[in-house]
């Protein structure tokens, strides 16, 4: 299941590169994310902490949406940016909690 952030911008890159987006709907959400070896709730805090290290804000906030649909909870969300910080670095952190707290705002 795709959250509105994450299927709007596969629609708007489809004409772009069609064949990117039939494999991440078709491999990565619907095997990858299906396989029983981890929980969905466990995946979607491992892409956030893998986005937050490698600083890709652009689908950070989307994965964050995902996330928290899957279970993770604000709080795990912040000490997983907290934790990061001293690993992938300061300005990783700091953009990952702006972006999480925009997601948190829009959620109230």
């Amino acid at each position: 299941m795709s959250t509105p952030v994450a299927f709007s911008a596969r629609e708007e890159v489809r004409p772009v590169v069609p064949k990117l987006v039939e494999l991440s709907e078709t491999v990565l959400y619907g095997d990858v994310w299906e396989r029983p070896g981890l929980s969905k709730r466990d995946r979607s805090l491992i892409t956030v902490a893998a986005l937050v290290a490698m600083y890709r804000s652009d689908q950070l906030r989307g994965h964050i949406e995902r996330a928290l649909a899957n279970g993770v909870t604000r709080d795990e969300i912040g000490e997983a940016i907290t934790h990061l910080a001293f690993y992938s670095g300061w300005p990783t952190a700091m953009t990952a909690a702006r972006i999480a707290k925009s997601v948190f705002d829009q959620r109230k």
